[in-house]
């Protein structure tokens, strides 16, 4: 099983992500499951978003508190303690940042042991059309777990999800094709995550 945990903050899309992934791993013959956890609902505030997948039925129905992928939305969150980004982290998590610093630089901030890959997704986003970076982390996800989840079933939910929207389709599919491809220029398919 491979669990996820998504920071973001409200209206940032984990909420949004966490169920795309977790439907394209439906349509892909995986088992999965996605859930938010937040408090009293407002613009801004640190929210949380879960995403299980794995090869036979999930049965377990609580929060990750030991997650094998964190995926970051907004890079202040990791030293906000409240938001409780780095908490459960096992040396062989990774850790998915929006972030235009590099990963040795966030490594050296935080001092996180495990894998650290960061991606400037705000930027990529703002070039692909959107100003949502949620989507480029899904599709930089992706090609983490590319022997797993298919791109071309994410691009298919997101074609389902937003098909009263065609532009705004537009833009997120050349958003996630640009976390995808980002992940991908950088090499980090030597080091994809297995689901067990």
């Amino acid at each position: 099983m491979i669990e996820i945990r998504w920071h973001g903050r409200g209206g940032q899309g984990a909420k949004t992500v966490a169920q795309l992934l977790a439907a394209a791993a439906l349509r892909g013959g995986l088992w999965a499951q996605a859930f938010p956890e937040y408090g009293p609902e407002r613009s801004g505030a640190p929210v949380k978003a879960f995403t299980r997948l794995d090869r036979k039925e999930i049965r377990l129905h609580c929060g990750i508190y030991q997650p094998d992928l964190v995926v970051v939305l907004d890079p202040n969150l990791i030293e906000a303690k409240e938001a409780g980004v780095l908490e459960g982290l096992k040396r062989q998590s990774t850790l998915l940042v929006n972030s235009p610093k590099s990963s040795q630089t966030l490594h050296e901030q935080i001092k996180f042991l495990g894998r650290i890959v960061a991606v400037d997704a705000t930027r990529l986003a703002r070039e692909a059309g959107t100003r949502f970076a949620n989507v480029v982390l899904l599709g930089a996800l992706a090609a983490l777990l590319s022997s797993q989840i298919s791109l071309v079933h994410i691009k298919e939910e997101l074609a389902i999800t937003m098909s009263d929207k065609p532009k705004a389709l537009e833009a997120n599919l050349a958003a996630v094709h640009a976390g995808f491809h980002a992940i991908r220029e950088a090499s980090a398919a030597e080091a994809e995550v297995p689901l067990c």
